[in-house]
């Protein structure tokens, strides 16, 4: 069998890492950049930490702040009007995952104007362009939306989000800077850490995993683990972890897919715009429990990177379930919510949100085949 691995053609790790982004600039060719962030990482000072450092060069740009969570359809549209205004060359994504995927969209849509509708561009998208040059720098530890060909956007009128696959969009250059990361809230490294998480986990255990996705994914696991919590407590070694290691999910994932635990996680941003972290800690332990059976011996790997003692030698059954107990106890002790009902879910809209995840793009790369009757129990298991 064929498989595929697709990565950005640099990356940059590290503290200071983004003081190398003026150098590529030139190095390239660019003239202006685009600069796409939001408008609280413009308040903290965040984005300045960039944009001071193409000050001092002298190198030219505007900065298009329209950035929400889970970015809309006319999000996207009005920042490919502003693009076009600008005469920028060069998209500097700086962000988590929604000004990072606005980002995609806006470079997607630039070079492949046919699909300036969005909704076009939903699953594996039959672009023909490469995006306009993107540079990613995130800010918080979990999308790893630099290092992916993949992109999500939202469509209010119809309460959904649906996920764009794409090699076109994958940023030429990834800047993983620890210390744009450092003054996130806590809630936000737990959110975008479970993320991360889930990404790992899920990429190790899809249907499309092998052997080279399995090395990352096992990686992180085994990183994310450890780090995660001193990471949302502010140690910053842990911060320097946790930033690599959800890249390396990304290297993963991003080349063989996800599972039912994203599929049901989209909807819940769609509907009530539930933090996709959030939603993603709520349904990775329940989901792996429903998985189970179909993981073989992986679940015993996850034990044995989460520390479980004794994971190697005992009986199989009992090594899944310690894989399943180990994630359910970090993401409680790390206090992110374990019901749907903490982030707005209504008892009456579960048929829909599972009929909208059952149709989602990352369910079919889950491991076991999940009916739409079985997708509707899992969310009422942690309604």
């Amino acid at each position: 069998m064929v498989q595929r691995m697709i990565w950005n053609q640099t990356a940059y790790f590290g503290p200071g890492a983004i003081t190398a982004i003026p150098d590529e600039l030139a190095r390239r060719g660019f003239t202006k950049a685009f600069v796409v962030s939001d408008q609280v990482l413009i308040d903290t000072g965040v984005t300045s930490k960039v944009t001071a450092l193409l000050d001092a060069a002298g190198f030219a740009y505007e900065v298009y702040s329209n950035v929400v969570p889970n970015p809309p359809i006319e999000t996207v549209q009005a920042g490919v009007a502003a693009f076009a205004a600008s005469g920028a060359d060069v998209l500097i994504g700086i962000g988590g995952g929604s000004p990072q995927d606005t980002c995609k969209a806006i470079g997607i849509i630039t070079a492949n104007p046919e699909f300036s509708d969005v909704r076009s561009l939903e699953g594996v998208a039959p672009t023909k362009n490469p995006s306009v040059p993107i540079i990613a720098v995130p800010t918080t530890a979990g999308t790893a939306s630099e290092t992916t060909i993949n992109y999500v956007i939202t469509d209010t009128q119809a309460k959904r989000k649906f996920v764009c696959v794409d090699p076109h969009d994958i940023p030429i250059l990834a800047v993983v800077d620890p210390e744009m990361m450092s003054s996130a809230p806590r809630s936000l490294k737990v959110a975008t850490g479970l993320d991360a998480l889930t990404h790992a986990i899920e990429g190790y255990t899809t249907a499309g995993a092998f052997e080279l996705s399995d090395m990352f994914h096992l990686k992180a696991i085994q990183m994310i683990a450890t780090a995660l919590p001193k990471a949302a407590d502010g140690d910053p070694q842990a911060a320097d972890e946790m930033a690599m290691a959800q890249y390396i999910a990304g290297m993963g994932y991003s080349n063989v897919g996800l599972g039912l635990v994203h599929g049901m996680a989209h909807p819940l941003g769609g509907f009530y715009s539930a933090p996709h972290g959030v939603a993603n800690g709520i349904l990775l332990a329940p989901v792996m429990a429903f998985n189970a059976a179909s993981t073989g011996e992986k679940l015993r790997d996850i034990a044995a990177a989460f520390g479980v003692e004794g994971a190697a030698s005992m009986p199989l059954e009992d090594a899944r379930q310690a894989a399943i107990d180990a994630v359910a106890t970090l993401t409680r002790d790390l206090g992110n919510p374990t019901t749907l009902r903490e982030v707005g879910a209504k008892e009456e809209d579960l048929p829909a949100l599972a009929e909208a995840a059952f149709a989602d793009v990352c369910t079919g790369g889950n491991p076991r085949t999940a009916t739409l009757a079985e997708i509707e129990e899992l969310y009422r298991s942690v309604y």
